[in-house]
């Protein structure tokens, strides 16, 4: 009995204690960046990018959304089992084991999350990576480099497939097959984006739940798959990709995971990766500069929009507004405030600041 009781201590030690010892470790180091980033570089990006290749040879799903699903309803199955133990036996001692295993187990994801995602917050930038820094700016400059992506948008919009009501028809498989090379030109300019044996983004398969709270894809770490939304208007799927690969290239931040999927798509070479970045700088170009200057947009989209560039940019508003609601709201919420947890101090509207590091590598091109 003593020797089942020292041993059932010892699992208790190890299952609650040293997950808890962990997450205070990373609380306690995170700021180091030269820790934070021998981490991520040495140990946390090589592991990721090998899960991510052997979670790839599986096509036919996202392990992702399988392990989430079996996890989610795991819990739901346990706890249901722990309160009818509890109502039948009426054994409290054994009720309080089942929760603190159901805690063990969460901790232990937390903790991972921590050492294998929330690192990555913490090391080095893209902007200091790449050199490239984000300096104040006219708004003539936002104007000007508004004006270069409506331009280039509408001469590729022209140039991907339609139907014969001209909507965009390039199919999903199509795009999700071509992402692993959509690196290939950007990573000559910042090699540390290179990424061997890149794999393709997986579709999820539950995208019009993805849809209601408000997320065009996400990106699984303890699998290192890309995800997409594969609901949402097929015209930015290809930027989509590009943007959830930025993040197995360890940029963590959504403003520059943004603008390197941005950058990656309309230097690729690929008319329908091309369009699809510049549409979704443009969307982003767009909801800084109308509040400051409507005038300017207004005559922007009069001046560039081709009927196919105006009929998916109408598309995509009007997709997202039926489908907006309180549970996207909340969702919005939550994941803002993990971002601002993790030193992402603008949040959700970290989305739309990609537009200050547009600003400053478009910014001396002409249209």
């Amino acid at each position: 009995m003593e020797r089942r009781m020292g041993g059932r201590t010892l699992a208790w030690g190890a299952a609650l204690v040293l997950p808890t010892l962990l997450v205070l470790l990373f609380e306690t180091r995170k700021w180091d960046r030269a820790l934070m980033d021998r981490w991520v570089s040495g140990v946390m990006a090589p592991l990721e990018q090998q899960l991510g290749r052997f979670w790839g040879q599986i096509s036919w799903c996202s392990a992702a959304e399988l392990l989430t699903a079996l996890l989610l309803a795991g819990c739901v199955l346990w706890l249901i089992w722990t309160v009818a133990g509890l109502l039948r036996r009426r054994d409290g001692r054994a009720f309080g084991r089942r929760l603190l295993a159901l805690a063990a187990v969460l901790l232990w994801l937390w903790c991972g999350f921590c050492w294998m995602w929330n690192a990555a917050y913490y090391a080095s930038s893209f902007q200091e990576k790449s050199g490239l820094r984000v300096q104040p700016y006219p708004v003539e400059t936002l104007i000007q480099v508004t004006a270069l992506f409506a331009q280039r948008a509408a001469e590729f919009s022209t140039q991907v497939e339609r139907d014969e009501n001209g909507r965009f028809a390039v199919s999903r498989d199509e795009i999700l097959a071509r992402g692993p090379e959509v690196y290939e030109n950007v990573a000559q300019e910042y090699p540390f984006l290179a990424l061997e044996g890149q794999t393709a983004a997986k579709p999820i398969f539950f995208s019009r739940l993805q849809s209601r709270l408000g997320f065009t894809g996400v990106y699984f770490p303890f699998t290192g798959e890309a995800n997409v939304n594969v609901d949402a208007p097929v015209c930015l799927l290809p930027a989509t990709v590009a943007h959830e690969m930025a993040h197995q290239r360890m940029v963590a931040s959504e403003q520059e995971a943004n603008f390197v999927g941005i950058l990656a798509a309309v230097t690729s070479g690929d008319p329908v990766y091309q369009y699809s970045g510049y549409l979704m700088g443009l969307i982003q170009l767009c909801n800084a500069l109308a509040p400051v200057d409507r005038a300017a947009w207004q005559d922007i989209v009069q001046r560039y929009f081709t009927q196919e560039l105006a009929d998916d940019w109408n598309a995509n508003n009007a997709y997202w507004a039926a489908l907006a609601s309180p549970m996207e709201d909340a969702a919005e919420q939550v994941y803002d405030s993990f971002l601002k947890g993790n030193g992402q101090e603008l949040g959700m509207r970290s989305y739309g600041a990609c537009v200050d590091l547009l600003a400053a590598y478009f910014g001396g091109e002409q249209v």
